[in-house]
């Protein structure tokens, strides 16, 4: 099972970053995911190397860094997850492989 990391650019001024936050708790904790929240306002390195512009910006890469998707702008769970990709083979629960 490959491994995946979720980037999440976002700045403490940033309304639409904060009402996803409890949307990227959930899907922490739903898929084989992991969260690197990367504030753009302290880390102009990171934001220069995947060309962020904006934020909320979330980067999808998989274990080794090739990027998979992105999605920017705060979205619906449901829309959220689609627009990264994710589907019930990285899904954790009670049928789950993966727990």
């Amino acid at each position: 099972m490959e491994k995946y990391l979720l980037l999440d650019f976002w700045a403490p001024w940033c309304n639409p970053c904060k009402l996803m936050n409890p949307i990227l708790d959930e899907i922490e904790k739903e898929y084989n995911l992991k969260i690197q929240k990367i504030n753009v306002d302290e880390d102009s390195a990171m934001v220069d190397k995947y060309n962020v512009a904006s934020v909320p910006t979330y980067i999808l890469l998989k274990e080794g860094g090739e990027i998979v998707n992105f999605v920017v702008g705060a979205k619906a769970k449901a829309g959220f997850i689609k627009l990264l990709g994710l589907n019930d083979e990285l899904k954790f629960g009670e049928n789950s492989t993966n727990a």
